[in-house]
């Protein structure tokens, strides 16, 4: 099969018949392409690093279902492993032994985690590990990140990023003002805006969450000493620093963010990566605070798919691989620097910003290092680079503030081909 076709007749057939029965055609609003004004690829297989539409279209996949697909699509041992839990039947509603093992690996990789509940989603997660954090403190109020999204529970969509940024609905409607008066909101890398909040609020902040690296405004770094002051203020006014970890967990390092930056949280929010890509989510932390939730504690929180055997399968396999193969993350790191520095030295008029296999790419030429200047960013030209790399077989994220992934799967010759394609394209507009 030839890597690219133009042609996209039924996937554009299919979008049409969607939007009748589905709001917005789509069940996941980035997925729309409302942002880059182009008609969602409606995806039939996958492999590797490539990803084939319904119209038969091959293209290197820079989305990665938006970050668990680590090891690339369909790599052979975790669908095997998948394929085998299959056979044995697709949920219980009771407690198997891949739980068991899939906590003991998540406690091993990252210790902060020494223990952990699974659940469905990272928005589930997020939700969970809020209400354990003012269970166990007796605090009410959370303080979150502006641009930073954490998931979208009513008492977190304020202020935030991903899709909610990209279609400008940063507050959705449906959410009364009662669900979030208890969520107060600071600036990204600005540890004076955190301590301003707790000073004014010294007794009643449950937690702070934070993405440690924010990747729902596109990719913003935290700055030299933000996440360890983070850690200090929290301790000082006693209360709980939550790492969402939905993005960078298993991805910067092994052991996550928390890892690659020194910095360890009370508690900590994982995605589907924990579950190789499917829908799954972990949420953990000491045991001291995870004795809060029932049956142990008081804090009420269940799920009748959580911890289902296929998921539990996949992850097992995924965590054992990375755990087995620790080079993987220097491969990854290679790579993203690599598509990093091409972008850097094709155009001298945007802003990229990079850590291991995460970038994004600003049409900005201010630095970025928090919302107001990854908001700087000019949307327009995002939408026209995106669209350029669409039709050369290059499929990266359809919104300026979602994340560039690389996966291990990646090969040399398809970051190459990317690389000219991007070369191409700043040559072709900045000349």
């Amino acid at each position: 099969m030839s890597l690219y076709k133009e042609n996209n007749s039924k996937s554009a057939a299919l979008f049409e018949r969607a939007k009748k029965i589905i709001p917005g055609g789509v069940n996941s609003p980035v997925r729309a392409f409302g942002s880059v004004g182009r008609t969602p690829r409606f995806i039939e297989r996958a492999y590797a690093d490539r990803i084939i539409d319904v119209d038969g279209n091959e293209m290197i996949d820079y989305v990665c279902s938006w970050g668990p697909g680590i090891l690339g699509h369909a790599h052979p041992e975790v669908i095997e492993k998948v394929k085998s839990a299959c056979d044995l039947g697709l949920t219980y509603g009771a407690p198997t032994e891949k739980e068991v093992i899939l906590a003991d690996l998540i406690a091993e990789c990252i210790p902060s985690m020494e223990v952990s509940r699974l659940v469905s989603s990272g928005t589930e997660a997020v939700m969970s590990a809020i209400r354990v954090a003012r269970g166990f403190t007796g605090k009410n109020k959370i303080i979150k990140f502006r641009g930073c999204y954490h998931g979208h529970s009513d008492g977190l969509l304020v202020k935030a990023g991903s899709a909610a940024l990209t279609t400008s609905v940063p507050d959705s409607e449906g959410v009364p003002a009662d669900f979030t008066k208890h969520t107060l909101v600071a600036e990204y890398n600005d540890l004076s805006s955190v301590e301003a909040l707790f000073e004014a609020n010294s007794d009643d902040i449950a937690a702070v969450i934070v993405e440690p690296v924010a990747a729902n405004m596109g990719v913003v770094l935290p700055a030299e000493g933000f996440l360890q002051g983070l850690r200090e203020l929290t301790l000082k006014y006693n209360s709980l620093l939550i790492f969402d970890e939905v993005i960078t967990g298993f991805r910067l390092s092994l052991g996550g963010a928390q890892q690659y930056y020194k910095v360890t949280p009370d508690m900590t929010t994982l995605g589907k990566i924990v579950g190789g890509g499917m829908p799954v989510g972990a949420y953990g932390g000491r045991k001291e605070i995870m004795d809060k939730v029932s049956p142990v504690g008081s804090v009420y929180q269940a799920g009748t798919l959580s911890g289902n055997p296929i998921a539990t399968a996949a992850g097992i396999a995924t965590l054992t691989i990375l755990k087995n193969d620790l080079a993987i993350y220097d491969r990854l790191e290679k790579s993203g620097a690599y598509l990093a520095d091409t972008i850097k030295n094709a155009c001298s008029q945007v802003h990229v910003n990079q850590v291991g296999s995460l970038l994004s790419v600003f049409f900005t030429e201010k630095e970025v290092n928090d919302f107001e200047s990854a908001t700087s960013s000019d949307t327009k030209k995002y939408a026209q680079y995106f669209g350029y790399l669409l039709d050369h077989g290059i499929y990266t994220a359809p919104s300026q503030y979602e994340a560039m992934f690389v996966s291990d799967a990646h090969t040399k010759e398809d970051l190459r081909a990317t690389a000219t394609v991007i070369k191409e394209y700043f040559q072709n507009e900045y000349r």
